[in-house]
């Protein structure tokens, strides 16, 4: 998947925005005028967006961070303070989006670019797909979430061995551990993440929110105010234009038109 050709850091694609964060330049590392490009974006959703799809252009997702960039800094606690912040500014933006995310995770996903992973709804990868959090390597901490999402992904005993071990996570073992949805063709990984996105645009979007919004609360609410929540949310959705049109097409046995509905 190596380009040298020019990268469209944002891109509208029938419905789906997506947003590329690493190209072939600089070994495949983060490039962050495409991450604060992303981040405009994000913060702008319109109506005409119904999914996020995350990309990198090169041989990989995304090789982490570009260490020569920061190491070559005067002051390298500055820059990486600067551009840690940039980065969760896109993280922010991204676990804010109401529509479903889906990043399409060919070759390495290193350091950040397994943060990134990890703040997906949806994550397609192939089998040559590894994981690796590679802070340890560089005697650095994680940034970009990870010491948030991966707990919440993997359970905390298994995210402090791979964080601590610095452990290369096969396409196999991240599809068991929740890592990656699941794994397609390597060379069918960007046309299969697209694919799912583009599912999505159609889709009861309000329905999309609410249930990233149950479901971002829940490992933190009691059973109860879940129950209470979950209750809340369907009888909301039975009321809205979106769920008033599913029902009655399931009665009517017709495909749900949900263009435009809210």
């Amino acid at each position: 998947m190596s380009t040298t050709e020019p990268v469209a850091a944002v891109e509208l694609l029938d419905g789906v925005l997506q947003l590329t964060i690493a190209t072939a330049a600089a070994g495949t590392s983060m490039d962050f005028t495409l991450i604060n490009a992303g981040t405009e974006a994000l913060r702008s959703l319109g109506d005409e967006v119904g999914a996020i799809l995350l990309v990198g252009t090169g041989a990989n997702f995304c090789a982490g961070g570009n260490v020569r960039d920061f190491a070559s800094a005067d002051d390298r606690g500055a820059r990486l303070h600067e551009l840690a912040s940039q980065l969760h500014d896109f993280v922010r933006a991204l676990d804010a989006a109401p529509v479903p995310v889906v990043a399409a995770v060919h070759g390495w996903a290193a350091g950040a670019g397994m943060s990134l992973v990890c703040a997906a709804d949806i994550a397609i990868g192939g089998p040559s797909t590894k994981l690796r959090p590679a802070y340890p390597g560089i005697g650095l901490s994680p940034d970009g979430g990870m010491s948030w999402t991966l707990p919440r992904i993997v359970g905390a005993s298994r995210a402090s061995e791979i964080l601590l071990t610095d452990a290369v996570v096969d396409a196999e073992e991240a599809v068991r551990l929740g890592l990656l949805s699941r794994t397609v063709a390597d060379e069918d990984v960007r046309a299969e993440a697209l694919r799912v996105a583009t599912g999505f645009v159609t889709g009861p979007r309000p329905t999309y929110a609410t249930m990233k919004k149950l479901l971002a609360q829940s490992p933190t609410a009691t059973l109860d105010q879940q129950l209470d929540a979950e209750r809340d949310g369907i009888s909301a959705a039975a009321r809205s234009n979106t769920g008033r049109e599913g029902v009655d097409a399931f009665v009517a046995k017709r495909k749900p038109d949900y263009r435009g509905l809210d």
